[in-house]
């Protein structure tokens, strides 16, 4: 076999080949399609792979740069700020600057190269702002250090800190001025790099500048001010781009959940485990208990209980027989099943949700920050004036006026410069947060903060949400002249042979009640109908009204006790003994503990709440009637969720849906804010913008009072910024000059900068007390 070690790779003994279409391992005993090209044999995995290989082998045994290239260049790339933007491939958003994200992230890494630069440079640049700053502050306490030498000093460092690692926001900025839309980049590009260009000339030039500038000796210079926004406004964004990648992160949980293969049956009866990507519709397919099944299909052989809950919220496994639907993903429990695919790719049930969940993170309107909503303004606001200060001064202000125009000018952008202002809604932020978390409940971002409060109507999941999400027994009902704990018992005693989750609910029952339970012998289940085996020397069956026929034992004594079970929403099982009915045994999916006094304090505060769940209509009913939930919605299918949020957000709601499953993904990312529950699944955490750690309804109360008063505090926050602002600017473009020959000092300016900064920060720490 020397001609093909080259695809091998291998020794001699060589027993599996490289397909070179798609780079499986191929097994050389496996009776798989070969074909030759150019004197060398090569083994494919499947007939497709050897058709694709033989119409076009150049293709993949040395393929173009291009062709290599070409494969994701392709992605679709959007603003996550104006999902209008998008384009093919990476970029900025034309509008605000943002790199632009994908819309289907891969399962790959994804690239993190925006936050890791900003990291860089944050990192890189934060010990030279502490020293600008402790040299602004304290510098003229060093003896020795001449005000001069003390002013070159601060240029030296302050210059890497405002020239690198601001680089990226003078170049927003700019983009934000061409583009006349005055944004938070407007308004720091123009105010750092008038205090650093103003510093800069007070170093080499400090002739130019009036008496009245000087302060230790020198004049006075805004370094260190430069210096401190820049990285505060580098440690922002980290921050945001943060909270961002998570964003991804539920589509990427979504994809993380499918099997990365499946078993396939080959013709000859022998198995295989290949690739997802290699298995086609038609395939047999083999599921072994506790696997995922790989792909939607129907069930040819077997039968087992299927776990559907994460797809569909069905709290109790469903029973699968040939001939039953299966979904890609779900949990096979306890039976063997064999399946042909119908479904794969794209056409999946959870493919479609993947691609809902992403439309839905796509078509919310993201909610306008305050700080940009109040930055646009500003800008405009803030310019005019330093224009009219230079105009103003240079036409009225004699044969200095021009040069005091530029001067006050430059002043007035400067004492505008956005510290407080950007600190205003962070400082809120992260001291809500924080207090939030405390609480057991956690926020992903800000916005979601912002819109809690504002919310009006509430979609609950049923289970998980609202109640346990596993079965639990409820009780037994026995026949005349048997009590109910001998029912439970011998069900429990027979039932600790299964694998079923209904059964550990009966039997964790009655090992709790301290039950004695008998060895049960012959043991059989007959997947989808029950189970039987002999407990005591007494044949007994336990399952549905189809076992209860098998088993000649005549039902209709107990039939309303178990029409009544049903109509609560219970699971009925019944208990035969030698043909005998013997009981009733119940179990349902219990309610939370929290849920009534939850569902009382939403209420109270306003809030229309709606049921939407995957289970039967009479399930969903009975549990809506215990907790007096009048609009209730069964057998709601994921897109139906979805269809369901956005009807209500067209009629003017402003919409939270709580849930735990991946069936509610869609709709939590959809809704104005995705309340997850953080028993459930990781994909319905990472669709939501709120977590509740414990599952505890009772959270979404507490959450909307902490983001009332996170709002009021944000809007306090930005009024201080503001009055500082309001004060400082007349002053600094020469308003008291006339009347009170008052200029602003450099030394005033940074003293109100500093204190407008201490007083926000202050401020937002009273939220702790909230």
């Amino acid at each position: 076999m020397s001609h093909d070690h080259g695809i091998h790779g291998h020794a001699h003994h060589a027993t599996s080949a490289k397909d070179p279409v798609c780079g499986m391992d191929v097994s050389l005993d496996a009776g798989k399609p070969t074909g030759e090209h150019a004197g060398t044999v090569y083994h494919f995995c499947s007939q497709k792979c050897h058709d694709k290989f033989v119409a076009n082998p150049q293709r993949y045994l040395s393929p173009t740069p291009a062709e290599v290239e070409a494969a994701p260049a392709g992605a679709e790339y959007i603003c996550p700020m104006h999902p209008e933007v998008h384009q093919i491939g990476p970029g900025t958003c034309p509008k605000c600057g943002m790199a632009l994200e994908p819309v289907l992230p891969e399962l790959d890494e994804e690239d993190d190269s925006e936050y890791r630069d900003f990291r860089r440079r944050f990192w890189g640049s934060l010990p030279l702002t502490v020293v600008v700053v402790l040299l602004a502050m304290a510098g003229h306490l060093i003896t020795g250090l001449t005000p001069a030498a003390r002013t070159w000093a601060e240029l030296l460092l302050s210059a890497p800190v405002v020239l690198w690692a601001g680089g990226p926001f003078f170049v927003r900025g700019w983009e934000s001025i061409i583009r006349r839309s005055p944004n938070m980049w407007t308004l720091i590009g123009i105010g750092t790099g008038a205090a650093f260009v103003y510093s800069v000339v007070a170093a080499f030039a400090p002739g130019l500048f009036p008496a009245s500038f000087e302060a230790h000796g020198r004049i006075g210079v805004y370094f260190e001010a430069a210096a401190v926004i820049v990285s505060l406004t580098l440690l922002g964004q980290m921050l945001e781009l943060r909270a961002r990648s998570k964003t991804s992160a539920a589509i990427k949980s979504l994809l993380g959940l499918t099997p990365k293969t499946a078993r396939r049956i080959r013709p000859d009866g022998g198995e295989e485990d290949v690739p997802l990507t290699h298995v086609h519709v038609g395939d047999i397919l083999r599921v072994r208990p506790g696997e995922k099944v790989p792909v939607d299909g129907e069930v040819t052989e077997g039968a087992s209980a299927v776990d559907e809950s994460m797809l569909t919220g069905e709290s109790l496994p469903v029973t699968k027989r040939p001939g039953d639907k299966v979904i890609g993903a779900t949990l096979n429990t306890s039976g063997s099943l064999v399946i042909r695919s119908e479904k794969v790719g794209a056409q999946t049930v959870l493919a479609q949700i993947v691609q809902m969940v992403a439309q839905a993170q796509r078509s919310k309107a993201p909610m306008q920050r305050l700080a940009d909503v109040v930055a646009g303004y500003f800008v405009v606001a803030v310019v005019g004036i330093a224009l009219l200060s230079f105009f103003g001064w240079g036409i009225f202000g004699g044969e200095r006026g021009w040069l005091f125009g530029l001067i006050n000018a430059v002043s007035v952008l400067i004492i505008a410069c956005p510290c407080a202002l950007g600190l205003a809604t962070p400082m809120s932020i992260m001291v809500a947060t924080g207090k939030a978390a405390t609480q057991g409940i956690l926020f992903r971002d800000a916005a979601a903060i912002e819109r809690l409060r504002e919310i009006d109507t509430l979609i609950v999941d049923k289970t998980g949400t609202l109640t346990e999400g596993r079965p639990a027994f409820e009780r037994a009902v026995a026949a005349p002249g048997l009590a109910e704990d001998e029912v439970l018992r011998l069900a429990a005693s027979l039932d600790q042979g299964s694998e079923h989750p209904l059964a550990d609910a009966i039997v964790r029952a009655a090992r709790e009640k301290g039950l004695t339970l008998d060895k049960a012998e012959g043991f059989e289940s007959s997947s989808g109908i029950g189970v039987r085996g002999s407990v005591g020397g007494r044949r007994l069956a336990l399952g549905n009204t189809v076992l209860m026929e098998q088993e000649g034992a005549d039902v209709s004594p107990l039939a309303a006790q178990a029409e009544e079970l049903r109509r609560e929403g219970a699971s009925v099982m019944h208990l035969a003994a030698d043909g005998q009915l013997l009981g009733l045994l119940a179990v349902a999916d219990p309610v939370k503990a929290s849920t009534p006094e939850a569902l009382a304090a939403l209420r109270q505060a306003g809030l229309r709440v709606i049921m939407a769940t995957g289970d039967g209509e009479t399930t969903a009913r009975a549990v809506g009637q215990r907790l007096g939930i009048d609009e209730v919605h069964g057998e709601v299918k994921p897109a139906d969720k979805l269809a369901l949020v956005e009807r209500l957000q067209k009629e003017g709601h402003i919409v939270a849906m709580a849930g735990d499953g991946i069936n509610d993904a869609p709709a939590l990312a959809r809704a104005d804010v995705g309340i997850a529950m953080g028993t459930g699944t990781d994909v319905a955490m990472n669709s939501a913008q709120v977590t509740l750690v414990k599952g505890d309804l009772r959270g979404i109360a507490r959450a909307r009072l902490l983001s009332a008063a996170t709002v009021g505090n944000m809007r306090q926050n930005l009024a201080f910024a503001f009055l500082y602002n309001a004060l400082g600017v007349p002053i600094a473009a020469g308003v008291l000059y006339p009347s009170f020959g008052l200029v602003l000092s450099p030394i005033i300016a940074a003293a109100a900068m500093s204190l407008s900064s201490v007083s926000v920060v202050g401020n937002a720490l009273r939220l702790r007390g909230s």
